[in-house]
């Protein structure tokens, strides 16, 4: 019930911002559109955990921060080794081995690492990442477990 709430409220928000009608008529067209949206998601059991991870909202705002900072850093390794005269790249592919449960878990750990200059993640199988670097450097970097640890912590309740 509280996620149907909160889907609802934030909907309803995110319905008046871009709307900008504040008129009485279009407020309860507004409402009554939420709420339509809310009870047929609900019918359709989409309002689950991974649909609407609410419990993620107050550990994103310090994992949010970290990974930007982490793309900065990353980003200007990646100008360093592109702008360099003797181009040292050595590309390699990496199986690593994460520590997450869910599949939103195993989603934002891959996705993360994608974002970051220099590695893609190619594949996810199970436990297991398959990630091209640019370089040993920035393989290293993931191997680490630093970004592993963050995002465990990030989805554990």
């Amino acid at each position: 019930m509280l996620r149907n709430v909160a889907t609802f409220v934030l909907l309803f928000a995110v319905w008046l911002l871009w709307s900008g009608h504040t008129e009485p008529l279009l407020l309860g067209l507004g409402v009554g559109s939420c709420a339509l949206v809310v009870w047929l998601s609900r019918r359709m059991a989409l309002l689950d955990d991974e649909a609407y991870p609410f419990h993620l909202l107050v550990r994103l705002l310090g994992y949010i921060p970290w990974v930007l900072w982490q793309v900065v850093l990353t980003n200007i390794a990646a100008a360093k080794v592109i702008l360099s005269p003797s181009l040292p790249i050595s590309p390699m592919l990496l199986k690593l081995r994460v520590k997450q449960q869910t599949t939103l878990g195993r989603v934002i750990h891959a996705n993360t690492i994608t974002l970051t200059p220099g590695t893609v993640t190619l594949d996810v199988r199970g436990d297991t990442f398959l990630i091209h670097a640019l370089t040993r450097e920035a393989a290293s970097e993931d191997g680490t477990g630093a970004l592993d640890d963050k995002v465990a912590r990030l989805e554990r309740r």
